[in-house]
């Protein structure tokens, strides 16, 4: 099968920047669904769920021109508990202190629907920050960073400074791993860096 393009769904610049970094063509249709996790629901299954849902809503409103859809969903988990995006620097500062010195792990889920069926990946990696002072962690917030990013950080932006160690993949901590992303897009009918060269031709 010959796939010339994708539908990301998602309007995150860090996932379509990592997407672009192997070769694939796509389009940005964020998808729009609830993202609380359910009571009682595991870390893992909340990510797949998400993932999951945001693939088969943009498969839905793209059913006029189908094309496999790619979507991920990230959460960053400390101590079994969820930490989401900071609803505002107070928050936010919470959210770092308590990572100061400590160990979490980053979740990161990819689906791709396609032809009626959706098949998802999980990532697990695990980040340990170093001890970071009050001071830091205010400055940090003063940069607006922290703001909308899962765990108030952005390990591809200057919340690297704060990052002692990564065992996983890198990727995944930015927000879908590549490993899992070509996988899926394997299931397409090519392999996912092969997917621009047969566009060019």
């Amino acid at each position: 099968m010959d796939v010339k393009r994708i539908y990301l769904a998602s309007a995150s610049p860090r996932r379509a920047a990592l997407l672009a970094q192997i070769g694939v063509e796509f389009q940005v249709i964020a998808a729009e669904i609830g993202e609380d996790p359910l009571i009682g629901e595991p870390p893992e299954a909340t990510v797949d769920r998400l993932a999951r849902a945001k693939a088969e809503r943009v498969a839905q409103q793209t059913a006029a021109a189908p094309l496999p859809v790619l979507a991920a969903d990230t959460l960053v988990v400390m101590e079994g508990e969820v930490m989401g995006k900071p609803a505002g620097e107070n928050q936010a500062l919470d959210m770092l202190a308590r990572l100061s010195g400590q160990r979490h792990r980053v979740l990161t889920a990819v689906a791709l629907a396609w032809n009626g069926v959706t098949q998802t990946r999980l990532n697990v990696s695990e980040v340990r920050f170093r001890s970071t002072t009050p001071q830091e962690r205010q400055a940090y917030c003063l940069t607006g960073e922290p703001m909308g990013k899962a765990g108030a950080y952005a390990v591809q932006g200057m919340g690297a400074v704060f990052i002692e160690r990564i065992e996983g993949s890198y990727s995944g901590v930015m927000g879908l791993p590549l490993l899992q992303t070509a996988e899926l897009l394997s299931a397409t009918g090519q392999p996912a860096w092969l997917i621009a060269l047969s566009a060019q031709q």
